[in-house]
């Protein structure tokens, strides 16, 4: 008898947890965006709280694959910055299915990677988007460590809300510092998957990050390298920075802080992000650059850091920030909950701090590679803030055995780009004509990619 008793309070006790699972789904699930238009895939928004003893909550947007979602990989989509959005980047801007065009509302994208995954964008850290913290010393406390721990207690809380997707194929991707993000949250999954418990064990299997940063001093020298070598700094200055900077040291001296002077003012008229592309010229001043919170330490002393410009539409960051900022938006969201004392930005205007930001994460790619994750690296070859010299320099650095020697990859008759493949697993593959944010400019290319990265199939190695 205590038998069925126990049964039955067990079965009652899983009747009510799926019960306000499924309230909770149906409670984040977006009907009524303005300016969407009509599709037939679900996607959910709202806010996942990290701990119960904090008052940390990350905001979340996901998108269901847009046929048999049951079938598909889950992907994370991280940004970089430190500091800026997922959201307003990543699926406004770049891969989402629902892309901002203009001040008056959202179009569909063709190219989304929804159609091949099903994704969620994360606003991380807190302070990021609508991500918010009632502590504000949680903002003096941010760093590598914090995000990596902050993520991994949302993709915890995510599941106990989504748990049908539990035993997907998991993947993480993302662009820009979070080649510092991805690995670092892949790190933490793949210990916490030796010890979990059965009801919290991830089904992480590989990531990709694109323009990524991985190595502060390769990713310095390739970008001095890579703006001689596309003819956007003199002789003079490349070789001024060549005999008198030595990156390895904190300290400049006041010849190297000269020369990269004019390393950064031969940018100031071009987007560094992009360089063949056109910049916003809305505003008459010029615009400023707010992908970049927090410079690499070996460049936080030259303040023209962040008098950049940026561009790309050129001017789709005005359209995706008056379109979050819109109340009707927010509230079909579930967004802005807390009615945050700041308005809605691309990258974080209150995140002043990060206090800690390794100098590489080569290490930590390697050991990921050596367990047996699926990693690729990709690289937009017109980005010259993590040019692809960068890249390669820092690739060059674990000593790698090559497996597939360099060649072109196609996608509609073209080349698309350059692949080579390493022994243990990792795959380095560019996007030729695109810059830092590569599903902007080559979207098809970039959905080629990333369909091939799921599928661990080669790049296509001929035209037709």
């Amino acid at each position: 008898m205590a038998t069925f008793w126990t049964s039955l309070f067990y079965c009652l006790l899983l009747t009510t947890v799926a019960a306000e699972e499924a309230r909770q789904q149906e409670a984040d699930r977006v009907k009524n965006l303005p300016g969407q238009p009509p599709v037939k895939f679900r996607h959910y928004a709202g806010y996942v709280k990290l701990r119960p003893q904090e008052e940390k909550a990350l905001f979340y947007w996901f998108f269901e694959a847009q046929e048999a979602p049951s079938q598909k990989p889950l992907v994370l989509w991280l940004h970089g910055g430190p500091g800026c959005s997922s959201i307003a980047f990543g699926a406004a801007s770049e891969l989402g299915p629902f892309l901002v065009k203009d001040k008056h509302g959202l179009k569909l994208n063709m190219f989304s990677w929804n159609r091949v995954a099903n994704i969620i964008f994360l606003e991380s850290p807190v302070g990021v988007g609508f991500s918010y913290t009632n502590n504000s010393k949680d903002l003096q406390e941010l760093g590598d460590r914090v995000s990596a721990s902050d993520n991994y207690a949302f993709l915890i809380g995510w599941f106990k809300r989504f748990p049908s997707f539990r035993s997907h194929e998991f993947y993480i991707a993302g662009e820009s510092y979070a080649g510092h993000y991805v690995p670092q949250l892949a790190d933490l999954i793949y210990e916490g998957n030796k010890a979990t418990q059965q009801g919290s064990f991830i089904n992480l299997k590989g990531f990709m990050i694109g323009n990524a940063v991985i190595n502060g001093l390769t990713d310095v020298y390739g970008m001095i390298d890579y703006a001689w070598s596309h003819a956007i700094i003199s002789d003079k200055v490349y070789h001024g920075i060549e005999r008198n900077c030595d990156f390895k040291k904190e300290n400049l001296t006041k010849a190297c802080d000269l020369y990269m002077r004019g390393f950064f003012g031969a940018y100031k008229a071009i987007d560094i992000f992009s360089i063949y592309s056109p910049i916003c010229l809305d505003d008459s001043k010029g615009r400023v650059s707010t992908k970049l919170v927090v410079a690499p330490h070996l460049l936080t002393q030259h303040d023209l850091w962040h008098t950049l410009p940026s561009g790309y539409d050129p001017c789709a960051g005005d359209y995706v920030s008056k379109y979050f900022n819109n109340q009707e938006v927010q509230k079909a969201l579930h967004a802005n909950i807390t009615k945050l004392s700041y308005p809605y930005t691309l990258c974080s205007s209150v995140i002043q701090n990060w206090t800690d930001s390794p100098d590489t994460v080569l290490p930590v790619i390697q050991k990921l590679l050596n367990a047996g994750l699926r990693i690729w690296i990709y690289s937009g070859d017109t980005d010259g803030r993590v040019p692809v010299t960068s890249t390669r320099y820092s690739i060059n650095k674990m000593g790698l055995k090559v497996k597939k020697e360099w060649r072109a990859w196609f996608h509609e008759h073209q080349v698309a780009g350059w692949v080579e493949v390493y022994e243990g697993g990792l795959t380095f593959a560019t996007i030729r004509g695109a810059g830092h944010q590569v599903p902007v400019l080559a979207p098809q290319q970039s959905l080629s990619l990333f369909t091939h990265f799921l599928s661990s199939h080669s790049l296509p190695s001929s035209r037709f």
